[in-house]
């Protein structure tokens, strides 16, 4: 009977984090913005789940900083400025850019090739304007970089950060697809040539272009029109 128990509170909590995932990415893509009000049952309809694990991601988000509780009235976004969005893919690209310096002086010729496959894959999908499949390439990309580095407690690092980004609506953004295509071929001669600096430079540019389309994305959309930005 325990055991039953620890599955299901172990079920619920992946599912508070993944609907957390999703609120986050609603948040970071401009979907909602501070000032509109997060509804539990929408969220729960569009994925699928009950209100509970709902609840749980916000209230957890809360705990974050990422959404504010107006008493009486429920959940929104908390003020997102551009310095915030600057700041996480800065964060994100210091670690990044660390790993595949790491990675440059250790990573085989089987992995080099599972890198071309990937980005043979990336490519395919962005001329099929197959959002999942880019989705999923650009994933494997990267995860296939930091798996290289060996270096756990950095790429534990990342992952926090990398959580912000919108991933799930990234292939939307105007721009993006095309430079990740174009950026991971800099990454990827970087890494062929083992020159960890090079392939320090190159991810932390692709990093922080992927931060400056969203930064444009969100001020093509109005997002800072009626808050600080």
């Amino acid at each position: 009977m325990a055991l039953s128990g620890d599955r299901a509170l172990g079920r619920r909590r992946q599912l508070s984090d993944e609907v957390a995932a999703y609120v986050r990415d609603l948040i970071m893509s401009g979907q909602v913005r501070h000032g509109e009000f997060l509804r539990l049952e929408r969220i729960a309809e569009d994925l699928g789940v009950s209100v509970t694990p709902v609840r749980e991601a916000l209230l957890s988000l809360r705990g974050e900083g990422f959404v504010t509780l107006e008493p009486r009235r429920g959940f929104m976004p908390a003020p997102l400025t551009r310095q915030d969005v600057q700041d996480l893919f800065e964060a994100q690209a210091y670690f990044a850019g660390e790993l595949a310096a790491r990675a440059a002086g250790r990573i085989t010729e089987a992995e080099l090739e599972a890198l071309d496959r990937t980005q043979a894959l990336l490519e395919e999908a962005s001329k099929a304007r197959d959002s999942a499949a880019i989705e999923r390439a650009n994933h494997r990309f990267h995860r296939i970089i930091n798996l290289c580095a060996d270096s756990p407690k950095s790429s534990w690092l990342l992952q926090l950060v990398v959580r912000y980004a919108p991933s799930r609506f990234y292939s939307s953004i105007d721009g993006w697809t095309q430079a990740s295509v174009d950026d991971h071929h800099l990454v990827l001669a970087a890494l062929r040539a083992g020159d960890g600096d090079a392939a320090r430079q190159a991810m932390r540019a692709h990093i922080r272009h992927a931060g400056t389309l969203l930064v444009v994305h969100l001020e093509a959309q109005g997002f800072w029109s009626e808050q600080p930005g």
